[in-house]
């Protein structure tokens, strides 16, 4: 494919003359305002023998249809853990006339089964295209436990697979499929894998790929247990890389305040050599950034304090920063505290400087209610006040996010990975799911929840359902790079 750098603008319009996406960042954020949101749903470790399935959600404010779901996709086979998603193709190919977004990738986390689906046909009711089945992958590469997929510029697609088929960390890497999602192989150079696996983003004009980690997945789909963490089952490690040729060229070690690093993105505009990465276990966001020698270093961006706490299992409570993204014009980063329960965002204006403009709590372990309670300095006790919803009483925690393209909607899920889910918030397995909508002021800064939106996954046809990544069919903040 072209590198895209010699675009024609649409104009905003969202119907691109070249290739699919937009030319620029701030392009797509004059596209169209999203009318569809595409939903991974899980039946895998539930205790319900369904397949997991893609929901398409209707979220259009004028049809008579909005917040609700409006068709179900069932994959072929029961025990995927569908989990993330990506598409074949996107605004890294908008120079390429003949490429086109089609097809969403849903790497299955524990069955290792990566489906190709059409959205194109009928981006309402999409369907099935192709399985690359397991077997395929593990043959030919020893890859296992897919999870991050992104298109390339190139008409590939490359995943991150967090380990082997024994679930070991050490056969970990980078499977990259061809534009017919064939396995053509890994990614890195032998001898240049990471040592755990979990998130990539790649910055194409400053020739570099940087990689996250989760952990083993023999432990974390076991549940978490902390002495893990001791006897070196989890990441805290960044992965620098030689882009596109795949040589492992820095690892960022972020210590102890950087335990379980798992989402990562570098600012959307395509020059910008910084980013961030969300520090789930230490609650931390740190900021990683090339130095006057070229090479790459990193800081303490956010902290988010543990709380001291009663009836829970440890003393301590992290907030547990499992997702993030950034605005499309690299001006608000938004993150989740799955355990605390809050969303925050952050204008980052100065990426050195990130100042606190919206907060808002949607569930948590500590909201009024809980058998967990929060103890202040002073020994006093307290929960914060979290509203219903259309009479609902929120579940869980914030876990996944998605932006509107303008920035001003933030879509929150608040599944996990189901075996975390049954160990903390046992009643989201039990009841389900659900998908909130939160105002974004874009000009002063804050968040609202939408009263007017709520999507519960707990009266599904086949039973109460885990919600997980989201993504619209014309493509967000956290699937379209940059070249």
């Amino acid at each position: 494919m072209a590198t895209g750098t010699e675009v024609v603008s649409d104009h905003g319009h969202g119907c691109c003359k070249k290739g699919p996406g937009y030319a620029s960042p701030l392009e797509a954020m004059s596209g169209p305002r999203e009318s569809l949101i595409y939903v991974t749903c899980v039946y895998a470790g539930t205790g319900i023998e369904k397949p997991d399935y893609l929901a398409t959600v209707d979220v259009d404010p004028n049809s008579p249809n909005y917040s609700k779901v409006i068709h179900r996709l069932p994959m072929p086979n029961l025990g995927d853990e569908l989990h993330h998603s990506g598409w074949n193709s996107c605004s890294s190919c908008h120079g390429d006339p003949s490429a086109a977004r089609r097809y969403l990738i849903l790497p299955s986390l524990i069955s290792g089964r990566i489906y190709a689906i059409d959205t194109l046909k009928d981006p309402r009711a999409p369907s099935l295209h192709k399985v690359v089945e397991p077997a395929d992958i593990v043959n030919k590469t020893g890859l296992a436990y897919p999870h991050t997929s992104h298109c390339l510029a190139s008409g590939d697609v490359m995943v991150s697979c967090l380990g082997d088929k024994d679930g070991k960390a050490e056969g970990n890497g980078f499977l990259l499929l061809d534009s017919e999602f064939n396995v053509k192989g890994r990614w890195e150079k032998p001898g240049h894998s990471p040592t755990f696996g979990y998130d990539f983003w790649y910055q194409p004009r400053h020739n570099i790929m940087i990689s996250s980690s989760w952990g083993a997945p023999a432990a974390f789909t076991k549940g978490f247990n902390p002495q893990h963490v001791s006897d070196g089952l989890y990441g805290r490690h960044l992965h620098v890389y030689s882009w596109p040729n795949g040589e492992l060229k820095q690892t960022l070690d972020l210590g102890s305040t950087g335990l379980l690093p798992l989402e990562i993105r570098f600012l959307h505009n395509p020059s910008k050599d910084t980013g961030f990465v969300g520090c789930a276990l230490t609650s931390n966001m740190v900021r990683f950034f090339k130095t006057h020698d070229e090479s790459w270093s990193h800081e303490l961006a956010i902290s988010v304090k543990p709380l001291k706490v009663q009836n829970w299992i440890l003393p301590e409570m992290p907030g547990l920063i499992t997702d993030f993204l950034l605005s499309l014009d690299d001006r608000f980063l938004y993150f989740v505290n799955w355990l605390h329960g809050d969303v925050r965002q952050y204008n980052i204006e100065d990426p050195k400087n990130p100042v606190l403009k919206g907060q808002v709590w949607v569930g948590g372990l500590i909201q009024k209610g809980s058998p967990v309670v929060a103890e202040g300095e002073d020994g006093k006790t307290w929960q914060y006040d979290v509203p219903e919803i259309q009479g609902h009483r929120l579940r869980g925690g914030p876990q996944m996010i998605q932006l509107s393209l303008d920035g001003k909607r933030l879509y929150v899920t608040n599944s996990l990975f189901s075996t975390w889910d049954r160990q903390f918030y046992p009643e989201v397995v039990e009841k389900g799911s659900h998908m909130l909508q939160i105002d974004v002021d874009t000009e002063k800064g804050g968040l609202a929840i939408n009263p007017n939106y709520f999507v519960d996954f707990a009266s599904e046809p086949d039973g109460p359902s885990l919600a997980h990544e989201m993504r619209y069919p014309g493509g967000d903040c956290t699937s379209d790079i940059w070249i």
